[in-house]
């Protein structure tokens, strides 16, 4: 929908409101870092939608990717929770008031390792929730070790080369039966924007992985503004670490070819946009994609999997119209002819 001018000449969506209500705060990530990207394209997705704030609860768990929420729709709910535990909390979010938008971000780290049995249990019941990972296939908030998405070969550094295979969090996510799985890369703002829409329009679990390279661990290995070269050339009066000025990476490219994007440290990432005839619908072909692409070196992008029609876990069971945490008291303590029913049942 295109905003429409109100009285005050300002662009207002279809509920009133402007962009800038829908904005957080000043972001503290690395300039020129891709999970700003998904930020603005976040709060603008949901501004286009004419989504109310107050009506949505941002949900994070641990590392740069989890400091995101505080950036966009600052008139939300939020909860920043324990390491790997955003999906329990989110559960217990959405069973208190079913009538939230519920968005969690994660990172390939939150989600990959300390949090992948509560992801797997989280997609298996389809909880309706947009679950955004940020991937970058390191730890950036821990000085950028391998995470669990991190590609063999890949190379820290310190010159330490990952021989691990790594995990497709798509691939997980439609084995374990996601109702919604997507990919996409940080610096393709158009494809971003549409995949956040048709998150917002699914009711269920949406899986959206976005490749997003962290700008301070994997910055020019010869330039003069690396945080390598820095820190070695010059005498420090305080104890300060240097974060590095990049330019955001910006990719557009049509349906059906493959793109070369070259990354801060010179390295290549290979994303290969879905045909339009490709049938998201089914799984096993999702699947394949998958495998193909990734056997090539390359990422596939866009919805990879949806099933529309499927129930999601607030449906399942079967739970009264009006939210739980607004109904009265009468209503959820049992009477006490009830209790003096269960205590004679159990002499």
């Amino acid at each position: 929908m295109t905003p429409a001018p109100s009285s005050s000449g300002k662009k207002v969506n279809r509920i009133g409101l402007t962009l800038k209500e829908y904005k957080g705060r000043k972001t503290t990530l690395c300039a020129g870092c891709g999970h700003n990207s998904i930020s603005e394209r976040i709060l603008e997705a949901f501004y286009e939608m004419g989504i109310d704030p107050n009506n949505v609860i941002k949900l994070s768990g641990i590392g740069c990717s989890s400091k995101s929420p505080a950036y966009f729709l600052g008139g939300s709910h939020g909860f920043n929770s324990v390491h790997g535990r955003m999906p329990s909390v989110g559960t217990g979010a959405m069973l208190a008031n079913k009538d939230l938008i519920a968005i969690g971000v994660s990172g390939d780290g939150d989600t990959g390792a300390i949090g992948i049995g509560q992801f797997v249990h989280l997609v298996r019941r389809n909880l309706p929730l947009i679950y955004i990972i940020e991937d970058n296939g390191c730890y950036g908030l821990t000085k950028g070790q391998f995470s669990p998405t991190a590609d063999p070969g890949s190379k820290l550094k310190t010159g330490v080369v990952n021989e691990f295979p790594a995990i497709d969090i798509c691939a997980l996510a439609i084995q374990l039966g996601a109702t919604f799985v997507a990919r996409s890369f940080s610096g393709d703002k158009k494809q971003l924007l549409a995949i956040m829409k048709a998150a917002i329009a699914h009711r269920g679990t949406v899986i959206f992985d976005v490749l997003s390279p962290c700008v301070t661990f994997n910055d020019h290995a010869g330039s003069t503004k690396s945080y390598v070269h820095v820190k070695g050339h010059y005498e420090p009066i305080d104890e300060v670490d240097f974060v590095p000025h990049f330019e955001d990476i910006s990719v557009d490219y049509e349906p059906g070819t493959s793109k070369e994007v070259k990354l801060h440290d010179g390295s290549q990432l290979y994303l290969k946009k879905l045909e339009e005839g490709f049938d998201p619908t089914d799984r096993l072909q999702a699947l394949q994609v998958l495998h193909e692409t990734r056997r090539r070196g390359e990422f596939a992008t866009g919805v990879i999997y949806v099933e529309p029609d499927s129930e999601d876990f607030l449906g399942q069971l079967n739970l009264v119209k009006e939210p739980l945490s607004q109904l009265p008291l009468e209503r959820v303590r049992p009477a006490k002819t009830a209790f003096d029913e269960i205590m004679k049942g159990l002499r």
